[in-house]
């Protein structure tokens, strides 16, 4: 599990900025999608599949699943785990994964969500998800792309 080189909430999952800049800043050659949902769409996980680049193994899991390749994994290969949202890294987490940080990239606006840092929105329940990794242990930042400065989640709370 060492080797998770980037744990990531981003709604849109696979898309530009983590294919060209995060894999690359990384070195990441796997990507462990843990979503309940997407998991259960063969569709979506196929075109997910599909959006990395051949040398990029994509997998999807639900959280138990995701949880249990996450603490079994001692491969070399550095990984990157997407998540769509704070409750499933606290799933992760509250399930033994051991996280040291979380970076906070896409959180469209929505329904019960409000505006929290420039284009990203969050709800009461996941300002609290944040409280509560933070008291974790587990650094919360927000970063866009690798060579953005990093904002502090918990200054925004």
């Amino acid at each position: 599990m060492s080797n998770i080189a980037l744990t990531r909430i981003d709604d849109r999952l696979i898309h530009g900025q983590v294919i060209t800049a995060w894999c690359k800043i990384t070195s990441a050659k796997r990507i462990v999608i843990v979503d309940d949902l997407v998991v259960k769409d063969p569709f979506i996980v196929q075109v997910l599949q599909m959006a990395a680049p051949s040398t990029v193994k994509v997998e999807v899991h639900d959280v138990e699943s995701g949880a249990e390749v996450l603490k079994s994994y001692n491969g070399d290969e550095n990984l990157i785990v997407l998540v769509k949202y704070p409750k499933t890294v606290l799933g992760l987490v509250n399930s033994g994964v051991d996280l040291k940080e979380l970076n906070v990239g896409g959180m469209g606006a929505g329904l019960g969500r409000k505006s929290f840092y420039k284009n990203i929105s969050v709800s009461d329940e996941e300002k609290e998800i944040f409280r509560e990794l933070i008291s974790k242990d587990i650094k919360c930042f927000i970063q866009i792309v690798p060579d953005a400065k990093k904002i502090d989640v918990g200054t925004l709370l």
